[in-house]
């Protein structure tokens, strides 16, 4: 764990709704250096309380109440309730995946009952836990230092600078974290584009090898890279994996970004429009995409027959 203000941190007792993937791991990791975290889903059987409001009544003020449910309507009636339940002074981080716009409404509506808002982008999927997770946040310097202690110790370890920063003020978390998931679409599908054409020719007799190769002293070693090879050695071929791929909106979002503020972005369009082809045929590079989506974050794979299903049910 990295060096964290112990005083302040152990003295924190803070709210966390939603206990999904990077939820549940993240009280997790609150918990290992000392702050005392009530969680709170009404999906899980892992709640520390029975609701929102009992968990608000919980907590001594002034609270932190830090937000990790999906984003869209989830989040918005998150935020809605707990303008209602919360008390001035008290302070809400938003760290799922919403889009920037949605931040300006959302802290408009908790200050106006005098509550502080923070927009935390947050990278480490399901490996954050023992890793340490990225976090890029937006609000003001005031509520930033106030949440810090949680800050220090939810980063990996080493310099506050690689892996946290304070972007700049509400929204410049949630943009940061979009371009960060546009570039991710842009990584993968390279990596899995090479993938195919290892796959095509009778030349290559080891794809897997070839790809662990890579892993070690080459210019495309990367994070990435060693999951596709660890999610090669579970299924060399990925032949139990369809190549129907989801996207969670950050790369639509970052593409209708770039069109508005006239940046060319032709690499994160195409891997975009490559995983809008993925859910209308199968594709061996869309295997390993969201092979690595399964690696990284936990994110499901849809099998062979239930890809066709959805494909027939789309036509219908």
């Amino acid at each position: 764990m990295c060096s964290v203000d112990s005083e302040r941190l152990h003295a924190m007792q803070i709210g966390l709704i939603g206990l999904g993937k990077m939820g549940f791991n993240m009280r997790e990791r609150l918990r290992r250096s000392g702050t005392e975290v009530l969680g709170y889903d009404p999906h899980v059987n892992s709640s520390d309380v029975s609701s929102i409001d009992a968990l608000v009544e919980a907590l001594p003020p002034p609270r932190i109440v830090w937000v990790m449910v999906p984003a869209g309507a989830p989040t918005q009636e998150t935020i809605t309730h707990l303008s209602q339940a919360l008390s001035p002074g008290d302070l809400v981080i938003e760290g799922g995946n919403s889009r920037f716009s949605e931040d300006i409404h959302h802290a408009k509506a908790l200050d106006a009952r005098g509550i502080g808002y923070i927009d935390c982008g947050v990278s480490g999927g399901i490996w954050g836990l023992e890793n340490g997770y990225a976090l890029m946040v937006g609000g003001s310097e005031e509520h930033v230092d106030r949440a810090m202690p949680l800050f220090d110790a939810l980063r990996p370890e080493g310099p506050r600078s690689e892996g946290f920063v304070h972007a700049g003020p509400i929204g410049a978390g949630h943009y940061s974290k979009m371009v960060h998931n546009g570039i991710e679409y842009g990584l993968m599908q390279a990596y899995a584009e090479g993938f195919e054409l290892l796959e095509a020719t009778k030349l290559v007799e080891n794809v897997p090898a070839v790809i662990e190769a890579w892993s070690r002293g080459t210019v495309v070693r990367s994070w990435l890279l060693d999951l596709l090879v660890r999610a090669l050695k579970d299924d060399p071929e990925l032949s139990g994996i369809s190549g129907w791929t989801q996207d969670s909106g950050e790369g639509r979002w970052t593409v209708e970004e770039a069109i508005r503020n006239a940046v060319p972005v032709p690499v994160i369009s195409a891997a975009l429009f490559a995983r809008f082809a993925s859910r209308q045929e199968t594709s061996p590079s869309m295997k390993a995409v969201s092979a690595l989506r399964n690696q990284f974050g936990g994110h499901s794979t849809s099998r062979a027959d239930a890809a066709l299903d959805q494909v027939k049910a789309a036509a219908r």
